[in-house]
């Protein structure tokens, strides 16, 4: 079984191709430290240098988690000068020829000359996996929630800056950090956005509708794009949480970008987090990817306190009847499968999107209409649901 696993995990890693090099990452020496437990989790380290693109870290996760029997990969990168000869990845042991090639179809595979996979367990006493990072306390900046989707375009920073403003329309004393460090909307959707001043060795907030905000948006320009790997991803959320100034605060809420990536993974190895909300629109495939996301969460023990569906119906202006644009009873069906409660379902308006455009959320520009008065009853219930949970 083993060695079955073994072929399959290299095999996967050998499809992926550096651009640079034009060489897969195995044959190139790239694919360092890979381990395989029984249970099917994997984890290697990835050499990747600063002219290799940084999408490599996400294409060889993704070609490992497609193996079948592989239930978790953690992948960590490191740079080829901070590397050594003794972290190249074991001999293959010598063993009996793979077995020839179907008279039919692909060759059978067999594992480069010279590299194989070792299996967690079994790696020599001197070798031990560092541990992971301990998750450092900050007790000022009161329950961390991070607001996370499986994917794109469900208006995850759109539910984060209304239910950030309407904690703060409550009396709590609330911070938003944007952690969607390739994508950072905070500023436009907030309607601030300046560089923010620095006393002593501090990064002060910026203000705006009551909350207290970083952004990575406040510090490049607006087309600078962010073409980072996970250590500098790691760095950015850690110096967000240790290095501005945040005063007290009551919430801090995560902004996180889409999927189960770097800034995920950052974030809960440097801090304890409070629990997660998850955004999601009721189309399976919006759900099917925030499934996952939740999933993520559950496995690194960070609670769910409920799903978000956004999109949920447009309203007709003359009637009033909900029409379901894009399906419905998504958000519910997931929310059961979690068993965690369904927090709200957030109709689609126009002002919705055009607060967020001109810097003015819906909750403070028209706090009447539908979508702002479940914006509301959503922060009520992410309240109950964060102070329900043990710290």
């Amino acid at each position: 079984m083993t060695e079955t696993m073994q072929t399959r995990i290299a095999h996967a890693l050998q499809s992926v191709v550096n651009p640079r090099t034009s060489e897969d990452v195995i044959r190139s020496g790239m694919i360092r430290d890979v381990a395989v437990s029984v249970e099917g989790r994997v984890r290697f380290t990835i050499l990747l240098d600063a002219q290799d693109p940084a999408s490599l870290v996400r294409e060889v996760r993704q070609a490992a988690e497609r193996v079948d029997g592989v239930s978790d990969v953690r992948v960590d990168v490191r740079d080829p000068s901070q590397s050594s000869a003794n972290s190249a990845v074991p001999p293959v042991s010598r063993g009996a020829p793979p077995s020839p090639p179907p008279a039919s179809g692909p060759p059978a595979f067999s594992p480069p000359k010279g590299r194989s996979l070792p299996v967690m367990g079994q790696e020599p006493k001197t070798k031990a996996v560092p541990p992971a990072p301990t998750p450092v306390t900050y007790p000022n900046l009161g329950r961390i929630i991070a607001i996370s989707s499986g994917k794109g375009g469900v208006g995850k920073s759109t539910v984060s800056v209304n239910i950030a403003v309407a904690l703060a329309q409550q009396g709590l004393r609330v911070g938003l950090m944007d952690a969607d460090v390739y994508g950072p909307n905070i500023p436009m959707m907030m309607g601030v956005n300046s560089p923010p001043p620095v006393v002593g060795d501090r990064i002060q907030t910026l203000n705006a509708h009551g909350v207290k905000l970083m952004s990575l948006g406040f510090l490049i320009e607006r087309d600078q794009p962010a073409i980072w790997r996970g250590p500098i991803v790691m760095k950015i959320v850690t110096q967000f949480l240790r290095d501005v100034d945040w005063g007290t605060l009551d919430y801090l809420l995560v902004d996180m970008p889409p999927g189960t990536g770097d800034a995920q993974l950052s974030l809960v190895q440097a801090t304890h987090v409070h629990g997660a909300v998850i955004v999601t629109t009721p189309q399976p495939v919006s759900t099917g990817d925030a499934l996952r996301g939740a999933k993520m969460f559950e496995r690194v023990n960070v609670p769910v306190l409920g799903i978000v569906e956004n999109m949920s119906y447009l309203l007709c202006a003359h009637c009033g009847k909900p029409t379901p644009l894009f399906g419905s009873g998504g958000g519910r069906a997931l929310a059961d499968e979690l068993h965690v409660p369904l927090l709200g379902e957030i109709p689609l308006e126009s002002g919705v999107r055009e607060g967020g455009d001109s810097g003015s959320p819906i909750i403070v520009a028209h706090p009447e209409s539908p979508a702002a008065k479940v914006l509301s009853t959503i922060a009520t219930r992410i309240i109950e649901a964060a102070e329900a949970i043990k710290t």
